[in-house]
């Protein structure tokens, strides 16, 4: 039986005031993608730190592949690759001289890989660090993480300051280590990255994990709102749309309704056929707005919050 790519135990790190991460356990098998899932400051970060070795839990114990993220935190970096949060400060260095600064801790790197990647990302590797936009500081990040075709990717936030064409490079370069055989453990504050690439996602809120959830269960917690217009003088069908499943919330004036989806779409459509609608308008609201719709009509039941 393969080892867990992550496994943690009561994971703990305890800043004070509620604040930190408390008794996390988490089992992330090899070749799967998973998402962590939670609003800033949740405690996402903290669990990456922990499970890099970049800060000691108060309590309970990480491993990656088998080896503790504490004693042995050598060797686990160099099964990973890893996108932080926030990338550290280079100063003066090159790009060049990053990527030859790190990659000879791991005993070299790959150049014509490294070409490969700044290459399919547009990024000057002979430009100083300081002299990057926060976009091409994140693009170096992704390709210090990659260059060494990594068994675990540990990408914290990673998409932060791409623009979408480089998102787009960025998920196809993900799915192409996911090809390979890589682990992701993916980071984020955006429900529909994490829904796109992930197998399993884990939601954590104020420190706690509250759920371990598949993609069918994400699906039921996101809503959208709708805002729809319809010709002048057209009969608006307020009633078929007030009847549609998953269709909360509908305020209707004149010709224009608003309202809230939850789920699928198909029902408000089917609502709309035979209407002449001019304008429509979809857009999903934060992750801290789902977050707190969700627990609002889930926490006296499962009991959520910390």
């Amino acid at each position: 039986m393969d080892v867990a790519a992550i496994r943690t135990s009561k994971l703990s790190k305890n800043y004070g005031l509620g604040r930190g991460l408390f008794d996390l356990d988490l089992h992330v098998e090899q070749r799967e993608v998973f998402g962590f899932l939670g609003p800033n400051g949740a405690g996402k970060s903290t669990t990456i730190r922990c499970l890099m070795g970049l800060i000691r839990p108060t309590a309970g114990a990480a491993q990656i592949f088998g080896l503790d993220c504490v004693h042995d935190y050598v060797a686990v970096k160099r099964k990973v690759g890893y996108i932080p949060g926030e990338m550290p400060q280079f100063g003066s260095l090159r790009g060049s001289e990053v990527v030859a600064y790190l990659g000879a801790l791991r005993g070299g790197a790959d150049l014509k890989r490294v070409r490969t990647l700044a290459e399919r990302f547009n990024l000057d590797l002979s430009r100083r660090f300081r002299e990057y936009s926060s976009g091409n500081k994140q693009k170096l990040a992704i390709v210090l993480a990659f260059m060494h075709q990594p068994q675990l990717l540990i990408l914290d936030e990673p998409t932060s300051g791409l623009d979408p064409l480089n998102q787009q490079e960025f998920f196809a370069l993900l799915s192409e280590a996911r090809e390979g055989g890589s682990t992701v453990f993916l980071s984020s504050h955006i429900l529909s990255e994490v829904e796109r690439m992930c197998d399993r996602v884990g939601i954590i809120r104020a420190g706690r994990l509250v759920t371990i959830a598949d993609l069918d269960e994400l699906h039921a917690i996101r809503f959208h709102h709708v805002e729809l217009e319809f010709a002048p003088g057209t009969e608006v069908p307020v009633k078929a749309i007030r009847s549609a499943a998953g269709v909360e919330d509908v305020v209707a004036a004149a010709d224009t309704v608003r309202c809230i989806v939850k789920g699928s779409f198909e029902p408000l459509l089917d609502a709309l056929r035979g209407s002449t609608v001019t304008n429509l308008v979809s857009h999903e609201p934060s992750l801290e707005e789902i977050f707190l719709e969700y627990y609002r009509e889930t926490a006296p039941a499962k009991a959520m919050t910390p």
